[in-house]
């Protein structure tokens, strides 16, 4: 008998430990901004996105000449050229570049994750396109949500 592929949910990256390995593919979910933004930046054009758990890794890439967009607690980052925001990434500068993104609970759950087999984005925005891609993959399927601050938050079980 086949074995059936499953989905699991874990509610903050503080979990991620109990789900580690298992799963094929994580859909990592930031919904109300960073995976929200992430989709919004390649809707718009934008080439790559090096997503970073840390400023100082931001202002690394900073030094190097990158864009860097940068917050924490809802707030941008003094010194980075835009924050979390998806409407930060609908501007012409960002057509064709690659973007450094550094967020408080988003960009620090994708590299949680960075080791596992696939690591996609989820949000409401890419919701069906992602959907579709998932069902085609027949793989083991963890949603990691983000949280805030390592909590659980309603809006990324949705």
């Amino acid at each position: 008998m086949e074995e059936r592929k499953h989905i699991e949910v874990c509610f903050t990256p503080g979990e991620y430990e109990y789900f580690k390995g298992e799963y094929d593919i994580v859909v990592v979910i930031d919904v109300l901004r960073a995976t929200s933004a992430i989709c919004a930046a390649f809707d718009n054009g934008i080439k790559a996105i090096i997503p970073v758990a840390t400023i100082e890794e931001a202002k690394e890439y900073q030094s190097k000449g990158y864009l860097v967009g940068a917050e924490r607690k809802g707030q941008i980052v003094e010194g980075f050229d835009f924050g979390n925001s998806p409407f930060s990434y609908m501007i012409p500068e960002v057509k064709g570049q690659t973007v450094v993104l550094s967020t408080t609970n988003g960009t620090k759950s994708i590299n949680i994750a960075k080791e596992a087999g696939d690591v996609v984005i989820g949000a409401l925005s890419n919701l069906d396109v992602l959907k579709i891609w998932l069902e085609k993959q027949d793989k083991n399927i963890l949603c990691l949500c983000s949280g805030w601050q390592d909590k659980f938050n309603l809006e990324d079980t949705i």
